[in-house]
């Protein structure tokens, strides 16, 4: 089957899926946790349940399933795309809204290689949207399950609660207190979700801030609005500094307005609908009145959702058309230089690298070649493919904190293909992915090996730096 399904490299895609194994059976009915033992019927309310012409179009044909992270971990029917969307189908009508519905729709990643690989044009990411919206309404979670939801979203989409949090943070690593909770086994005392956001923490930086406006360098091309993000802009500023200088370098005006916030994505692809609405309408009306020719974004999720803003907004009177009109100027910043091409001149730099692909950016928005080719117009880049590109990396916005024992068995699957391509560095182009695959390779020993955002390999290129700038993080 993993032969057939035609969705990039079909010889390593899927390898060694699992079957359905005591583990497997215990992840699909809840990894240990409590159930709440509530039953909604029917399963979806009138608001936009999971739409029956989409569903109509699976044809149940399988090529789907080696594609999909979690039937590969778990050989489990109904945790592949097409046991949800059966899954979704009976819960119009027929099936209420349950602890084991529930369980197979959260073990989703969410990632859409389903959508890659189907030949049926199935439109997995409107359906599993649909459906989580209708879980987040009618589906009552186990109090500490709804608490550490809670404080995810309380959290994560503010950049000035983030800051505030980075200051303890920061103390924390520099006195090492997480090595000596693990010597003294504290730290596996501690809950599995917290361990999980504790292992994925990055290395804090001084946060490099962003000018509001920067001027082309030579003749103007484009002017242009950049998403700073709020986790970019906190824990990976300078992913945004880089991104800045190099549109400057290729002619770009560049306007990184002071008062935005989050665009969305998480809220989006957790099913918190209202919240997710709120950030996009917030996000339009920042860069609306700003005279731009497109808004470019360095974060795959970001870009997937903000693309989305038209469907999402579908139902707002007074931003459904503009919703349409901002979404068709967003821009993945790969996407945006390979579409106005490129002119700032390119230093050599030497060096290997391992290019893994963002699900949000390769499955959502169907860009692989683009970040692909940026690379390559750098003198003496050399970019390796990774064994199983389709497979999921595990981070999938909160996946890994909400569910980490299947996101841990997927960023190792990953870091392992990673080092079997013997790259002396590894470049992505989502801020969740670097998390999870630096975790995984701290786990298994190997993280002395850098990763860096496309636009940071290519921003040292334009400004002649050494390969050492970028192999010494």
């Amino acid at each position: 089957m993993a032969g057939a399904i035609g969705a990039g490299s079909p010889e390593d895609v899927g390898q060694g899926i699992g079957d359905a194994s005591s583990l497997a059976a215990e992840a699909t009915v809840g990894a240990g946790r409590r159930e709440t033992g509530k039953v909604s019927f029917p399963a979806f309310d009138a608001h936009h349940p999971p739409d029956k012409d989409l569903i109509d179009d699976c044809v149940h044909c399988g090529f789907c399933l080696p594609t999909c992270p979690t039937y590969v971990l778990f050989g489990e029917e109904m945790d592949s795309p097409r046991g949800r969307i059966y899954l979704m189908n009976k819960g119009l009508t027929e099936e209420p809204m349950n602890d084991q519905t529930v369980r197979h729709y959260d073990l989703c990643l969410g990632c859409m290689a389903c959508v890659t690989a189907c030949p049926s044009g199935v439109q997995y990411d409107k359906l599993i949207e649909a459906t989580r919206g209708q879980v987040e309404r009618r589906y009552e979670r186990a109090p500490e399950d709804k608490a550490f939801r809670e404080m995810i979203f309380q959290l994560f989409p503010y950049k000035k609660r983030l800051r505030l949090a980075a200051g303890p943070l920061r103390l924390y690593q520099r006195f090492g207190i997480g090595d000596k909770l693990r010597k003294s086994g504290v730290m596996s005392r501690i809950p599995a979700r917290m361990r999980a956001m504790e292992a994925l923490m990055p290395e804090l930086q001084k946060e490099q801030k962003v000018p509001e406006l920067t001027e082309p360098v030579g003749e103007r091309r484009r002017r242009v609005g950049v998403l700073t993000g709020c986790v970019q802009q906190v824990f990976f500023s300078q992913v945004n500094s880089a991104t800045v200088r190099v549109l400057a370098a290729e002619g770009c005006e560049v306007v990184a307005p002071k008062d935005q916030g989050c665009c969305g994505a998480l809220s989006t692809h957790a099913g918190r609908e209202e919240e997710s609405l709120n950030f996009a309408r917030k996000t339009i009306d920042t860069f609306e009145g700003l005279n731009l020719d497109n808004v470019v974004v360095n974060a795959a999720g970001c870009g997937s959702t903000m693309k989305e803003y038209g469907h999402l907004l579908r139902d707002d009177p007074e931003y459904a058309a503009r919703a349409k009109a901002f979404s068709e100027k967003v821009r993945d910043v790969s996407e945006f230089i390979q579409e106005i091409g490129a002119v700032a001149e390119r230093s050599p730099f030497a060096v290997t690298a391992a290019y893994h692909d963002a699900c949000h950016l390769a499955h959502a928005q169907g860009i692989r070649k683009q970040p692909r080719q940026t690379l390559k117009q750098i003198p003496g880049m050399s970019v390796k493919e990774i064994r199983e590109a389709e497979i999921c990396c595990g981070s999938a916005g909160i996946y890994n904190m909400v569910e980490p024992e299947p996101a841990a068995e997927l960023g190792e699957r990953k870091a392992n293909n990673i080092l079997k391509t013997g790259a002396e560095m590894i470049v992505t182009s989502n801020p969740g992915c670097m998390l999870q695959i630096q975790a995984s390779l701290k786990k298994m020993g190997h993280d002395g090996l850098p990763m860096a955002h496309p636009m940071e390999v290519l921003d040292a290129s334009i400004r002649g730096e050494s390969v050492e700038t970028l192999l010494r993080r």
